[in-house]
């Protein structure tokens, strides 16, 4: 039972580290894009209340369907 539990654990932890990097990397990887596309245009970088609005919603309408991944899926322990 305790090998169980810690090998729970160990996985619990490699997909928490998985989605800090992936997250790390996205956001990073917006970051550039952002900076990049102000830089053709001439301008400074610059969010507007607006955008930033839309920016947050459509983040967290991605965080929910990620949540869904799983639905449909039989719910229960793996052998």
């Amino acid at each position: 039972m305790a090998e169980i539990e810690k090998t729970d654990i160990t996985e619990k932890s490699g997909i928490l580290l998985m989605g800090a990097l992936i997250g790390a990397l996205t956001g990073l990887g917006a970051a550039y894009l952002l900076t990049k596309n102000a830089e053709k245009e001439g301008d400074t970088l610059s969010l507007t209340s607006g955008q930033g609005l839309k920016l947050g919603l459509l983040i967290l309408g991605m965080l929910r369907q990620i949540m869904q991944l799983d639905d449909g899926k039989p719910k229960g322990k793996k052998h």
